[in-house]
């Protein structure tokens, strides 16, 4: 349908194309302009348009109204703005000359409009219709009486025009109370009263209307109007008994009553003087029990009380009532009142099959009073009446078993066990004849526990086989199997009763029984579990006990000090053990511990670290135990590393200082060292990899806190750079790393090297699968400058460091010309020689090996036709021989005659060549 726009049109077409176009978007929108209009419109306003037709269009915009309500979710506003512009445009129209009909319809109109405010919540709108539809009635009147012509006819339409009236001032009375105006509503609904006698059959209508308004004023704790609503209601009820059943006089009466006892202390009579009226037109519990109550709320006399009592059972209540009732009196402090009605009660309904439930209650009463002796006797009645014929239903002995478990619990709890222990035994009985209770078990644990704090352990025994008979998995059976087998020293037993605890913990459903799953519970358990063997010396059990709490628990707090506690016990026993596959087994044990323990302390401090408080305090007790284990596996390079690492990882939660730094440092450089020797030994590539991968990882760790340390204080003498650097140069140099040579470019530069670690960088370079004899010569070199700036030469060190050097440049097998650079060997040889002149110590080995070496590369030369050559190294040879001790006589001979044949076919074959 096309889109119309309201806006721009006047009143008489707006009225028109809502009725035809009502499925328009602008109907809310012109809905409210045309009751904004309609205020400034009157006739003249209209004057181009004849009554017939102003009348035409508002009984249409009427009936449309009417229709479309429903279908398209009119409001009750916007339908009573609709009504109230259709009604204005029909009032528009009255004249002295107004017919009969038009008047009777101008007043329906406004009464239905008024009534359409009301409903739409805008009672001020609505009693300007209601004035409008009783002046029409006036109207109306007058003109119907000129009319009349017989008295039957008079009549006739007096009793009309006043069935409208009482339509009317009852209209009038609602809006009067939705604006909380009692007196206008009070003399409206009197008036509707004073014409009942005329019109007998509204009388039903204003019972209704008059309970209604009741209704509304007691909820909003208006007792007093309440009340006086209430009468009326009921005073216009009475006088139409066909309409009004009792019932619902009684109900009025019982809420009268109500009011009157809410409402003021001195309506005491009216309340009870209501009730009973009501009890007297329709008796229902709910009235006696309501007069039960308004007598409890005042002083009344005892024989009023009996009264009461002996009406409730002439009237032949049911037991639950009259137990009610009895409840009622003692929570009221009237318990004598109550204790006698209770008996009455009892002796009324001894033949009842239900005569249980006011035993039990009976009982309950005798024990609130410490009447413990009766209660004890009418206890013993109902048990022997159970067993010998007359039973409880189940749910009776289940409520008798919790009156005797409450009263068992209480002695237990003011460590009165023989009186707890009676009560239990009278629950006990029950068993005999009524076998279906599932709480055996857990009576049988708790006679157990009475047992004993009684000291009475063989009856304590026999009521925990019983339990575990019954319920084998609950969580309190195993408690008490498990104290038992404490108590008794069976470790094996109780090892067993804890251990499936574990099966619990990670259990994720379990039947519906007594058996609590929770893990709070079970944590608990192994908690208790612990501390009992501990303080009956089974130690092993206790490990165990803690072991399962640490692993299961979550919580955090409680698994810190289950670890704590079990390290306590473990540690000292581990410390004096002999090196074996045992002392590994629980070295591997007190792992699992600590590793279980450092994602409690990650939650705990949540990436922040803390400087004070006991958590801080729990953390460095950890760090410091992983660091002492670490340094009892010392023939354990592998177990050593995880202490260190986890060591390392829990100062991570302490406070950053000089100790916790060292510490830090510590254990990041022996876990690099065996990751490094580690991956010496890999058998395999990928292996091989992930330990130098890990190892650099740590490294740089360590590079970071060393940093930091030295901060802090003169570190001139920690090696911790030296090792870094190398354990570096390792990892760089095995993974063939393309940025190696930057990496040493700024070490060569250090003022601190020192010829050890040249040495040691010359080794690992040349150490497969490292290969980098450049940078193993650039070392050696380094570190031979070093040994020769020194005041007092290090002989020893210098002669490996010298063969190092040669080895590489003349590697073993025979020499190359090409490849070995002779002059520079020459010269190391010559420095070495030098060496050996002046100082004593030179390794005589050492100077052996240089010997055997010059004559090797001289008789190399020798092959290749170098014979000056030859005769130099040859030579040369011969002086490391002079300088040979206990050796040399073993060489000399043997040297000279070789040199001595070698000069002879060297004069021999002199030439150019040479």
């Amino acid at each position: 349908m096309d889109a119309v726009d309201f806006r721009f049109m006047d009143f008489k077409e707006m009225v028109e194309n809502l009725i035809i176009r009502d499925g328009s978007p602008m109907i809310p929108e012109t809905i409210d302009r045309l009751f904004a209009d309609i205020a400034n419109i009157n006739r003249e306003s209209m004057a181009e348009m004849q009554d017939s037709q102003i009348e035409e269009m508002a009984v249409n915009l009427w009936n449309w109204a009417i229709i479309k309500k429903g279908a398209l979710g009119l409001s009750e506003e916007q339908s009573a703005k609709l009504r109230h512009v259709a009604c204005k445009l029909v009032c528009m129209c009255e004249g002295s000359a107004a017919s009969e009909e038009a008047i009777q319809r101008q007043i329906l109109m406004n009464l239905k409009t008024g009534k359409g405010w009301v409903d739409g919540g805008n009672a001020v709108i609505a009693d300007e219709f209601f004035q409008a539809a009783m002046a029409g009635l006036e109207k109306l009147y007058v003109k119907l009486m000129q009319s009349c012509s017989t008295e039957f006819h008079v009549t006739m339409q007096k009793t009309a025009t006043e069935r409208d009236v009482f339509r009317v001032l009852s209209y009038q009375a609602e809006s009067a109370v939705v604006q909380q105006d009692f007196q206008r509503a009070s003399t409206c609904v009197l008036r509707c009263k004073d014409m009942l006698i005329r019109l007998p059959k509204m009388s039903g209508y204003l019972h209704i209307l008059c309970y209604s308004f009741g209704i509304e004023a007691y909820k909003q704790n208006k007792y007093e109007e309440s009340s006086f609503w209430l009468r009326q209601s009921y005073d216009t009820g009475k006088m139409d008994k066909f309409s009004v059943p009792q019932e619902m006089l009684g109900k009025v009466l019982r809420l009268l009553a109500t009011a009157y006892m809410d409402w003021d202390g001195k309506e005491y009579y009216k309340a009870l003087s209501a009730v009973n009226l009501a009890n007297k037109e329709h008796l229902t519990p709910g009235g006696l029990s309501l007069k039960m109550k308004i007598l409890l709320k005042y002083e009344t006399a005892k024989e009023e009380f009996l009264g009461a009592i002996m009406e409730i059972l002439h009237r032949d209540m049911s037991l639950d009532f009259c137990l009610s009732i009895a409840k009622l009196l003692m929570y009221h402090e009237r318990e004598s009142l109550g204790s006698y009605f209770l008996k009455i009660i009892c002796e009324h309904f001894k033949s009842s099959e239900n005569i249980g439930k006011a035993l039990l209650f009976h009982v309950e009463v005798l024990l609130q009073r410490k009447e413990e002796l009766l209660a004890t006797e009418k206890i013993e009645e109902i048990i022997i009446a159970h067993q010998t014929g007359r039973q409880l239903t189940t749910e009776l002995v289940g409520c008798l078993h919790n009156i005797l478990w409450k009263k068992a619990a209480k002695s237990f709890q003011v460590e009165d066990y023989a009186d707890a222990l009676h009560w239990y035994c009278c629950s006990l009985r029950l068993y005999a004849c009524d076998q279906t209770y599932l709480d055996f078990a857990r009576l049988q644990r708790n006679m157990a526990a009475c047992y004993l704090h009684l000291e009475q352990f063989d009856k304590a025994k026999e009521a925990v086989t019983e339990a575990e008979r019954c319920d084998p998995t609950n969580i309190f059976t195993k408690f008490y199997v498990f104290k038992m087998a404490i108590l008794e020293g069976n470790s094996d037993r109780a090892l067993q009763a804890i251990a499936p605890s574990e099966n619990l913990l990670r259990a994720e459903e379990q039947e519906e029984n007594d058996v609590v799953t929770n893990r709070s519970l079970v944590s608990m358990f192994l908690n208790l579990a612990a501390q009992l063997a501990l303080q009956n010396e089974q130690q092993i059990v206790a490990e165990k006990a803690l072991e399962y709490l640490a692993q299961y628990s979550e919580d955090g707090q409680e698994v810190i000090i289950a670890l704590k506690c079990l390290l306590r016990l473990v540690v000292p026993k581990v410390s004096h053990m002999p090196e074996s596959e045992n002392k590994k087994k629980q070295m591997d044990r007190l792992l699992i511990c600590l590793n279980t323990a450092l994602p409690k302390f990650a939650q705990y401090f949540d990436g922040e670290v803390s400087t004070s408080g006991s958590r801080t305090n729990e953390a460095h007790w950890f760090r410091k135990m992983a660091w002492n284990l670490a340094l009892q596996c010392n023939k354990d390079p592998v177990t050593m590393r995880e202490f260190f690492i986890i060591s390392y990882k829990l100062s991570q939660f302490c406070p950053s200082d000089q100790a916790v730094l060292i510490a830090q440092k510590t254990c990041l450089i022996v876990a690099s060292a065996v990751d490094l020797e580690k991956g010496r030994k890999a058998s395999t590539i990928s292996e091989q990899t992930m330990l130098l991968n890990r190892a650099l990882d740590q490294i740089h760790k360590c590079r970071d806190i060393w940093n930091l340390l030295k901060e802090t204080g003169d570190f001139s003498s920690d090696p911790c750079e030296t090792l870094l650097l190398l354990y570096e140069f390792e990892v760089k140099a095995k993974m063939n790393d393309p940025l190696l040579d930057s990496f040493l470019e700024p070490m060569w530069e250090l003022p601190h090297l020192e010829s050890k670690t040249l040495e040691t960088i010359a080794s690992l370079a040349m150490e497969m699968p490292a290969h980098y004899p450049c940078i193993a010569l650039k070392a050696l070199k380094k570190a031979l400058c070093l040994h020769k700036k020194k005041e007092s030469v290090d002989v020893l060190r210098y002669s490996k460091c010298m063969r190092s050097l040669i080895n590489l440049l003349v590697p073993d097998g025979v020499p190359n010309e090409e490849l070995c650079p002779l002059e520079e060997i020459w010269g190391c040889c010559e420095d070495a020689l030098s060496l050996i002149s002046h100082t004593e110590g030179y390794p005589e080995t050492e100077i052996l090996w240089l010997m055997i070496k010059s004559w090797n590369i001289g008789i190399f030369m020798y092959s290749s036709n170098k014979y000056m050559s030859s005769e130099k190294w040859c030579g040369l040879a011969l002086r490391f021989l002079d300088h040979l001790g206990s050796l040399k006589r073993s060489y000399e001979t043997q040297i000279h005659v070789l040199y001595s044949e070698l000069l002879e076919t060297l004069n021999k074959k002199k030439g150019p060549t040479c």
